[in-house]
């Protein structure tokens, strides 16, 4: 049996389609090459008309530009790293956890908007087996304090966005929440409902934001005259943070009202909190520090705090984008404030 050659009614190969060029849009628009290249790139003072005329000529005939005449033209690759430092020991379970999830899609999608792609690397030294690979500019999600990567990337002249820890520093730029008043709101919404013996747990990681979140925590103790308990789970994942939350709930100091602050199942931590003889809300006030959609889903549904990472991710976006196509950022860096989403299991019966 022998295969139909082309012409006989059997499609042609992709590959042996002929690339179609700017100048078959133009002259399939009738229009010049100058503007439909100015109506691709949003550049120009055309018309509405005009530019979605060869904005659907080009859709219609397949047309794509070409990734290395652009490269050249722009002397960037259009490639942003994007790495998440405290999970340096597991670097690709990021996917994993709710908030890194969302914050890696957002980050890819609010990119690609602007023309980049995001490129996932492993945390470590940028001196690995990605350190030839042309990066625009790297960003790094919660770094460690021992991570000598911003450094490397600041010497190596690579635009680096990160948290606020690296505040005052050239060529740094950063988008962080504002840990203190997140953990302050929270607090006094415990404090709205009654509880008066809050509990935190919170990772054995040396993050600036959970440095941040028990300094707080701290400071607002002081201020209220309630005594501090805080237990500290000894790695991320269900298992150790659940456990974290049973040490805290189990001993002689029973606590009426918990915040959990490394990510955790909703549903495992409440019930964690049955297991101890605890009703939520009559006995327990619970907030996690969450992006899991099966907090409304629980009885009761779980209060949550979000860290926003769809906010972080455009506004990390739009500084580095300024800072490669201007040359600087209007500003170096932005604190965006987070959502506490009050759900049934921080409210008291008759309180609001």
């Amino acid at each position: 049996m022998t295969n139909p050659s082309p012409g006989r009614g059997s499609p042609a190969s992709p590959t042996a389609r002929p690339r179609v060029l700017l100048v078959d849009v133009a002259r399939e628009a009738g229009l010049s090459k100058t503007t439909v290249s100015a109506a691709l790139n949003g550049t120009g003072r055309l018309s509405p008309a005009v530019r979605e005329r060869a904005r659907e000529t080009a859709r219609r005939m397949g047309y794509r530009p070409n990734p290395t005449a652009r490269q050249l033209r722009a002397g960037r690759a259009r490639l942003i790293g994007f790495m998440v430092g405290e999970l340096a020991g597991a670097p690709w379970t990021l996917l994993d956890s709710p908030y890194y999830a969302q914050l890696t899609s957002a980050t890819a999608a609010a990119a690609l908007k602007r023309g980049y792609a995001l490129v996932l690397l492993p945390a470590g030294s940028l001196h690995g087996e990605w350190a030839e690979l042309p990066l625009d500019a790297v960003i790094v999600a919660d770094p460690v304090g021992d991570d000598r990567i911003i450094d490397d990337l600041i010497a190596a002249r690579i635009p680096v966005i990160t948290d606020r820890s690296v505040e005052g520093r050239p060529g740094a730029y950063w988008v962080d929440v504002d840990v203190v008043a997140a953990m302050r709101e929270t607090l006094d919404h415990f404090e709205a409902q009654g509880a008066r013996r809050p509990a935190l747990v919170l990772p054995d990681s040396p993050t600036q934001f959970y440095a941040g979140a028990l300094a707080a925590y701290g400071d607002w103790c002081a201020e209220h005259g309630r005594p501090e308990h805080v237990v500290f789970a000894p790695e991320a994942g269900n298992g150790p943070v659940v456990a974290a939350v049973e040490e805290a709930l189990g001993g002689t100091r029973r606590p009426d009202a918990l915040c959990v602050v490394p990510e955790a199942s909703p549903p495992l931590v409440l019930e964690a909190a049955r297991r101890h003889g605890y009703d939520v809300p009559g006995d327990l006030l619970v907030v996690c520090v969450s992006e899991d959609l099966t907090a409304t889903h629980t009885r009761p549904a779980l209060t949550t705090l979000s860290l926003v990472p769809r906010e972080v991710a455009e506004a990390g976006i739009d500084l580095l984008v300024a800072a490669l196509e201007q040359g600087s950022a209007p500003s170096a860096g932005v604190l965006v404030p987070t959502r506490l989403e009050v759900r049934a299991s921080s409210l008291r019966t008759g309180r609001r």
